[in-house]
């Protein structure tokens, strides 16, 4: 296939507004009010965006445009970073990464009251959104172009066959209610039963195999579509290509398959790094002949493996015993297959198989801290080091 398909990066962060304390703001409404005199669900800067999001004290980054490099994509969201936190200063708040808020009581979160707000009481009528799935995730959204449908195909069902292994290097939500989760990837646990009320909507995360459009539209589209009238759910649900939840879903809008399981990490840097592995691994598989394509049910296996334990599930992959087996051999195939300038970002991804991924990092330092001061404090000292690290683009350690 042509590769330069894989040319353009679309991204899209998710980051929380929080003041000194790490309360959550639910002020983006204000925040844009500010910047442009109304409210309105984004505002164009010159090569970003920001917009709103379901929370209302979440906001989300993105380009105008695809990024032709890293390196631009590096240096024009940092750069919004900045240019936002210091109107953010105005406000008293924060931006703060990672796939969790570690603090946030569901009693203190709002929703986007203004324009889309219909959506969103459809979805609370049908799911409840006040639970931490709806309320408390914050994801990094990559999105890869493709030209045609063949490509697209291709694509997609190579990501389904590594779908399940990158939560255990983008893993970065250790901690929700003030206490440490049962999983290593509390987002995607959340994320993936929010919706059990027409589990078709999620299916099983990692999407099956598809042979065309019309089929993907067959698995997904149409079928979570009937299932959503067969309980009454309102009109503007119905036949709707974004409410598809599974972890990668075909932008036909935008003609790019976009990857939605990622936790936003601690700094722009650091998603940098997560879209040129998967973008260079991507690279490797469309042109190798001999990488087996595992069963979907043993993918969505080790999926569920993987959020629960990270780098050290056990898989069921021929490859390899665990996941950090698994992601380290996909690695190699990435840096093979990666652009010079690409390599600059692969030794994070290296370095987080190894050491371990954002949520074990960050659990260990708040239990250290937690030998000499409380849970509380421990988190908000952790947590205050991770706002700097998005503002000074640091990765951290």
């Amino acid at each position: 296939m042509k590769l330069e398909s894989l040319e353009g990066i679309g991204v899209e962060h998710e980051f929380a507004l929080v003041d000194e304390e790490l309360h959550p703001q639910p002020i983006v409404d204000k925040i844009i009010k500010k910047m442009c005199g109304r409210i309105k669900n984004n505002v164009v800067f010159s090569d970003f965006i920001i917009s709103k999001e379901l929370q209302a004290h979440v906001v989300e980054f993105k380009g105008t445009v695809p990024f032709t490099s890293p390196c631009i994509f590096e240096e024009t969201m940092h750069r919004g970073v900045i240019e936002i936190s210091d109107i953010l200063d105005k406000f008293g708040v924060q931006l703060l990464g990672l796939g969790m808020h570690p603090t946030l009581k569901l009693n203190e979160a709002k929703v986007w009251s203004h324009r889309d707000k219909k959506i969103y009481e459809a979805f609370d009528h049908i799911f409840g959104l006040r639970q931490h799935g709806w309320l408390n995730i914050q994801s990094f959204q990559l999105n890869l172009s493709f030209l045609k449908e063949t490509e697209a195909v291709s694509i997609y069902n190579n990501l389904a066959n590594i779908l399940p292994y990158i939560p255990a290097i983008s893993a970065a939500s250790p901690i929700y209610d003030s206490r440490f989760g049962e999983y290593i990837d509390n987002r995607l646990y959340f994320y993936k039963t929010n919706q059990k009320e027409v589990q078709s909507i999620t299916g099983d995360i990692i999407p099956k195999y598809i042979e065309s459009f019309e089929n993907y539209r067959d698995l997904t589209i149409r079928k979570y579509s009937r299932d959503l009238l067969k309980i009454g759910a309102p009109k503007i649900l119905i036949g709707r290509n974004w409410i598809n939840s599974r972890g990668a879903i075909i932008r036909f809008d935008r003609k790019a398959i976009e990857i939605r399981l990622i936790d936003e990490q601690e700094c722009i840097k650091s998603d940098v790094a997560l879209s040129c592995f998967i973008r260079s691994l991507l690279r490797g598989l469309l042109t190798s002949q001999n990488f087996e394509k595992l069963p979907h049910h043993l993918l969505v296996e080790d999926f569920n493996s993987t959020i629960k334990n990270g780098l050290d599930a056990k898989v069921k992959s021929p490859r390899a015993s665990t996941a950090r087996k698994v992601c380290g051999n996909l690695n190699e195939i990435a840096y093979k297959e990666a652009t010079k300038e690409e390599r600059k970002y692969l030794w994070i991804i290296k370095e987080r198989i190894e050491k371990g991924n954002l949520s074990q990092i960050v659990a260990e330092q708040v239990r250290k801290k937690m030998n000499r001061t409380d849970m509380k404090d421990a988190i908000h000292s952790v947590y205050s080091r991770l706002i700097k690290c998005l503002l000074k683009n640091q990765i951290f350690k």
